[in-house]
């Protein structure tokens, strides 16, 4: 039996949700999937089927690749003929609350066969599955729908429901009048003249083309984020199949006309590509790879969801990191800190090479872009950090493949880091002569990766010597000192800003709280609050202080920072703490690094405690509760952030791409290191 005939094989699937959960629309909505297209496209939506965001959709099209993403098909509203009987398998949430129909009640079983999203319907002693996946590098989502069993032919209605607008929108339609015409195979639709024409295509079932806005969709995740919570959606025709036990029919959404429409070669190519993705991994990892639990293979699928192309301006083609799903675009600062995790735990160095040097191309007056806007205008220079996790996530890359040539090439960017940052760049960014640390900040304008901001409040502004930044800038130094040496060219000049540097780092101390200030210099002075930024000082490898202070900040945060999901932003006892990360725009941004949890800091944690203890088994274990967490929220993948206090409810964007990576980069590490070590030998 072959792969593509045994759909499971190569997949044990570490999400498999029954009864208990689908037939329970509670805790059928609050479950999210995803898929993408490595293009920045995606397709997501909720186990029940509803539709709780503006977000979900059976094709969000990256026009722009990998931004420029718009809202094209929406979903698809089954309802199976069989026996006598109708067995509608869609749900739909009305405004003013109504559930109709309720097909959640007929969903036996919800999975995953790596990241893709399978439903299993029970009508009366017939069952129907369904599977939805994108196609790698192209716009198009394929459903495929098989009669697993029955005592005689099902017939499948599927009403198709479409859109086009900004995926951070909301429709509502008025007259609106979209073109639907008929093709080979399916429909033609084009919203208004100058717009992307897309498809429904169909391999086997007839179709019925149909113009009727159907309105007032309710949206209640956006309503409980202070946002438009209605939506209205135009359905443009029901494609029609008869299948008899064991038959398929496929579906597709695309931005192309698809001459070749075959679903069943569709999915035997996505199968061999993420069956692709693990034998990488185990290829490059063959002592630690057999022995992961199933949950990280999922997240080595998992971190594949986040790499896309991004085109680079001399028309080449580079790589970038999504930041997270539904709505995060690639940002500088996220992209490097992810880029170990996502690219060399998985097997995938040249992935990271590529993003490295597209990265790189973006240098500008010593500085990185913090994003690049939806609208394609020009990056935004506003990351005062971004630069400073280039270099380490260089010496990431050369310490996995020992490749100098390229570090040969870059050696110049990071020279040019330095030297901006030493005379002084954007935002009154510049090394302080008088102790060696980086300062920078001006109102109105956040620079750290606490960047919240409301209108033209600043949340957490830290202007001055941020502590994280400064452990960045002392690790930068060293690394740049450490690249010279690796290429034979003078790097006496690095070596003493670091060392200058690393002395500078004392002011950090706080003796009184036994941890480090979180910004010396500021407006106000030293800032004593305990935020979690001082663990990077002592994860880092090149870290500024000494064994006791790193043993220290590392109890200190467990102490009273440390949650099962990862760091709070702020102690509970400070008067600012907001426990819960919750309401409208302006609340939830107040609360975004004031206590909320941020799952990738699980990551320098678990580095920094390992550090400073050597126990491997105690630092494993702070990373299983991702885990259960994988089944919860972002089915498969690991969410952005979570309430500071218990029971620490999942929030924000369903996969984040750095939480992801900073898991598997803190599991890949310990277990590498369990497999270097030798076993003694049995009494």
């Amino acid at each position: 039996m072959n792969a593509a005939s045994n759909p499971t094989k190569g997949f044990p699937s570490w999400v498999d949700l029954g009864r208990e959960i689908c037939g329970s629309l509670p805790a059928a909505e609050e479950r999210e999937w995803l898929v993408t297209n490595g293009i920045g496209g995606f397709a997501s939506g909720t186990v029940a089927g509803l539709l709780t965001r503006r977000y979900h959709g059976l094709l969000i099209a990256a026009l722009k690749p990998p931004l420029g993403r718009t809202l094209l098909a929406t979903k698809l509203d089954e309802t199976a003929g069989y026996a006598g009987q109708d067995f509608p398998l869609f749900t739909n949430r009305w405004a003013g609350g109504t559930i109709d129909p309720q097909g959640y009640r007929l969903l036996e079983r919800f999975h995953l066969e790596g990241t893709t999203p399978v439903w299993t319907f029970a009508c009366a002693d017939a069952r129907l599955e369904k599977r939805l996946w994108m196609q790698r590098a192209a716009n198009t989502t394929w459903v495929r729908y098989h009669l697993l069993r029955a005592r005689g032919p099902m017939t499948l209605r599927v009403k198709a429901l479409v859109n086009y607008r900004d995926f951070h929108s909301t429709t509502q339609a008025g007259n609106w009048r979209m073109s639907v015409e008929r093709v080979p195979q399916g429909l033609r639709l084009l919203a208004f003249e100058g717009a992307t024409p897309f498809y429904l295509l169909s391999d086997s079932a007839t179709v019925e083309p149909g113009h009727d806005w159907y309105r007032n969709f309710d949206l209640a995740l956006e309503r409980a984020r202070g946002f438009e919570d209605r939506e209205d959606h135009l359905y443009a025709g029901t494609f029609t199949a008869t299948l008899e036990p064991g038959d398929s029919f496929t579906l597709a959404a695309t931005t192309e006309s698809l001459p070749r429409l075959d679903g069943r070669a569709a999915w035997e190519d996505h199968l061999r590509y993420e069956l692709g993705l693990l034998e990488q991994w185990s290829r490059a990892f063959p002592q630690t790879a057999p022995r992961a639990p199933a949950w990280i293979r999922q997240l080595i699928l998992a971190a594949d969801q986040f790499i896309v192309e991004r085109p680079l301006p001399d028309h080449s083609r580079g790589s970038s990191i999504i930041a997270g799903y539904p709505w995060f675009g690639d940002w500088g600062r996220d992209s490097l800190i992810a880029l170990p995790g996502l690219t060399l735990a998985t097997g995938r160095p040249g992935v990271a090479r590529k993003i490295l040097g597209t990265w790189a191309r973006y240098v500008d007056r010593g500085m990185l872009p913090n994003r690049f806007p939806e609208d394609a205008a020009a990056p935004a220079y506003n990351s005062v950090d971004a630069a400073l996790w280039l270099v380490e996530a260089m010496r990431q890359y050369v310490e996995a493949t020992h490749d100098t040539a390229f570090l040969e090439e870059l050696f110049p960017k990071f020279q040019e880091i330095v030297r901006a940052y030493e005379q002084g760049t954007r935002y009154n960014i510049r090394a302080d002569s008088a102790d060696g640390l980086l300062a920078g900040g001006e109102p109105g304008i956040q620079l750290t990766w606490m960047d919240a901001k409301v209108g033209d409040w600043v949340v957490t502004p830290r202007i001055g010597k941020p502590v994280e930044v400064n452990a960045l800038w002392h690790n930068a130094l060293a690394g740049v000192a450490h690249f010279a040496a690796q290429l034979g060219k003078p790097g006496g000049e690095y070596e003493a800003e670091a060392e200058s540097a690393r002395s500078g780092f004392q002011r950090f101390w706080n003796e009184a709280a036994h941890g480090c200030f979180d910004v010396l210099d500021g407006p106000g002075g030293h800032d004593p609050a305990l935020r979690p930024n001082q663990i990077l000082a002592a994860s880092l490898p090149h870290s500024p202080l000494s064994a006791e202070q790193r043993r220290a900040v590392v109890d200190l945060c467990a102490a009273r920072l440390l949650t099962p999901f990862g760091l709070r932003s702020l102690a509970p006892e400070d008067s600012r703490y907001c426990g819960h990360y919750r309401g409208g725009p302006r609340q939830r941004d107040a609360a975004y690094h004031q206590g909320t949890v941020w799952g990738w800091l699980l990551g320098p944690f678990v580095a920094a405690f390992l550090r400073v203890t050597g126990d491997r088994s105690r630092a494993t274990a702070f990373l299983e509760p991702f885990a259960g967490h994988l089944r919860a929220y972002g089915l498969g993948t690991a969410g952005e952030i979570f309430d500071g206090n218990p029971p620490h409810a999942p929030q924000g964007c369903i996969a984040q791409a750095w939480t992801v990576a900073e898991i598997l980069r803190a599991w890949m590490t310990i277990a590498n290191q369990d497999a270097e070590t030798p076993r003694r030998p049995s009494s």
